[in-house]
């Protein structure tokens, strides 16, 4: 009974650190602007770029991925060496950050709505909780995925998926409780859910492009535009 409270106790902490919303923040610090009313309302470190600039994406993931990574502490000070504790107060970290109970709204129809980001940040945190080393092999893929693919959504999907298999690999060679794997699986599924919208815009070809894609396709254009006008 003891293990199911202080379980319940790190649940509601990590959950409650996830929930804090970093990008609205830090984006209200440095433009005054509230990252909710921009673009896709998300809190994320893709959506505070698009509100305040570069620095304020950058500083999004930072403390987005820190949220993540405060779990191992949690845990750490309740219940030391629990493998699945580690892996739940992670996903209560990711599924704060998506739902913070700090962003909570009344819609028109008198529905309650939980607002925050699509988690992939928070995840990489998670996933550097469970095992430090994680993060020097995600974020430079995550990196690549972006840079090259060149859709935020993807990228984001991208880290639990690069997640899943680092654990599944680690199980493999019995240097790592195969709980974890149930860690990278269960966070792709909670990621997937919150991007629903950008898969749909994936699905009809309109999803918004960035990184090498994005500049590439803009100078395409430019070229394009230019044409005609040697002609003329």
């Amino acid at each position: 009974m003891f293990d199911l409270v202080r379980l319940f106790i790190i649940l509601m902490l990590s959950y409650l650190l996830g929930s804090i919303p970093s990008g609205l923040i830090i984006v209200r610090i440095l433009s005054g602007k509230d990252v909710r009313q921009v673009a896709s309302g998300r809190t994320g470190g893709t959506n505070a770029m698009r509100a305040a600039g570069i620095a304020a994406g950058l500083l999004t993931v930072i403390f987005d991925g820190l949220k993540g990574l405060a779990t191992a502490g949690v845990v750490a000070w309740l219940m030391p060496g629990n493998a699945w504790a580690q892996v739940f107060a992670a996903l209560a970290a990711i599924l704060g950050h998506n739902y913070s109970i700090f962003l909570m709204e009344h819609t028109d129809n008198g529905k309650i709505v939980l607002r925050g980001g699509a988690g992939g940040a928070t995840a990489v945190g998670g996933s550097i909780a469970l095992w430090p080393l994680s993060g020097v092999i995600i974020v430079p893929l995550a990196v690549l995925v972006f840079l090259f693919i060149g859709y935020a959504s993807v990228t984001t999907i991208s880290v639990t998926v690069f997640a899943t298999i680092i654990f599944a690999v680690r199980a493999a060679q019995g240097i790592s409780s195969p709980v974890y794997i149930a860690y990278g699986v269960l966070s792709f599924l909670i990621v997937m859910w919150a991007l629903r919208p950008n898969l749909e815009r994936l699905r009809q070809g309109n999803e918004r492009l960035h990184g090498l894609r994005a500049k590439f396709q803009k100078k395409k254009l430019e070229e394009a535009t230019k044409k005609p006008d040697e002609n003329a």
